[in-house]
């Protein structure tokens, strides 16, 4: 149980909202699958060229990519499960079409919908930092299991606002929401990003879902198996 006294949420997704194998399983097997087919069709489409030239500055090149160099770009740094913005960002864009298109809805855990619906009622500014791009973030919540989820969430952070491992990036949130980080809770599965958040003053806590990583010993988190645990006053 975790009692929150604050009016800030921040959540990760991938193993805290979300299981890891829809993820794993789903969402990247269809962008690897669709990533070509996309990328002919849509090529010159200003949000797709951002895409691309962000992808080729992941690669640490200023040269323009052509199709194939930028698949196979693409490919590498999607086998390295890399948090690169451009890779993040095309993926998103890829995954928009899929929602729009009806092939894809999201997982969401069934604690989720009741308990973000509890803290709207409660006014509790709710947002999301994630690896994933804000565009992957917004269509993912529109289009869940549980119907769209994406009015009851107040913003998104992906990793243009910087890395979930480093202290800084937490303090950049807590800015931009106008926010003493301690009235910021912030819940993940990785402990690494929950140091990182603490170090920047924020409240903490891990929440342990099944098909989750193992723990190492020794964290100082509070652990929740759902949101239902959370106990806002």
């Amino acid at each position: 149980m975790i009692a929150f006294a604050g009016r800030y949420i921040l959540l990760d997704i991938e193993g805290t909202t979300s299981a890891i194998a829809f993820v794993a399983d789903v969402l990247f097997p269809y962008a690897r699958r669709e990533l070509e087919s996309f990328l002919r069709r849509r090529w010159d489409e200003p949000e797709v060229a951002r895409a691309r030239a962000l992808l080729a500055k992941d690669v640490q090149t200023t040269d323009e990519l052509g199709l194939e160099a930028l698949c196979a770009a693409a490919y590498r740094l999607m086998d390295a499960d890399a948090k690169a913005t451009g890779l993040k960002e095309l993926q998103g864009l890829i995954w928009r079409e899929g929602y729009d298109a009806g092939r894809l809805v999201s997982h969401v855990y069934p604690d989720v919908p009741p308990a973000l619906a509890e803290w709207a009622r409660r006014r509790l500014d709710v947002r999301i930092y994630s690896s994933g791009s804000v565009t992957a973030q917004q269509v993912y919540f529109a289009h869940t299991e549980s119907g769209d989820l994406l009015p009851l969430l107040h913003g998104h952070y992906d990793t243009t606002t910087g890395p979930k491992r480093a202290a800084e990036s937490y303090r950049r949130i807590a800015a931009d929401m106008k926010a003493p980080p301690g009235a910021v809770l912030f819940l993940s599965d990785v402990t690494a990003e929950l140091d990182a958040a603490s170090e920047a003053g924020m409240r903490t806590g891990l929440v342990a879902r099944p098909g989750n990583a193992p723990v190492p010993p020794g964290h100082r988190h509070p652990v929740v198996t759902d949101f239902g645990q959370i106990q806002v006053k």
